[in-house]
């Protein structure tokens, strides 16, 4: 996906919009001598990281959850999961 945005004309605005709301908040970061992922103050309060994070392994990328709200969202998508399937098959991804 980042490849497809990066490729898009970024004189259109909703172009420039939507790529800041998907990569505005994106960090490289490092691994501490002991192997722990040290992830920013910013993304951890805007993600209400408390004592539990999940990582979840998404394609190409990780994505960090707040072990709560990962549950929560993955318990309203897995009661969706036939109604996705479906959009999905009719555009042809499935």
């Amino acid at each position: 996906m980042s490849g497809k945005l990066g490729d898009a004309s970024m004189l259109q605005s909703d172009q420039r919009s939507f790529n800041r709301l998907m990569f505005g908040r994106a960090a490289e970061i490092g691994v501490d001598a002991l192997g722990r992922v040290l992830i920013p103050d910013n993304l951890k309060a805007s993600i209400m990281l408390d004592s539990k994070a999940v990582l979840i392994g998404v394609q190409n990328r990780v994505e960090v959850w707040n072990e709560k709200k990962w549950n929560e969202y993955k318990r309203m998508i897995e009661k969706q999961a036939d109604i996705l399937a479906e959009k999905l098959g009719s555009v042809g991804v499935l």
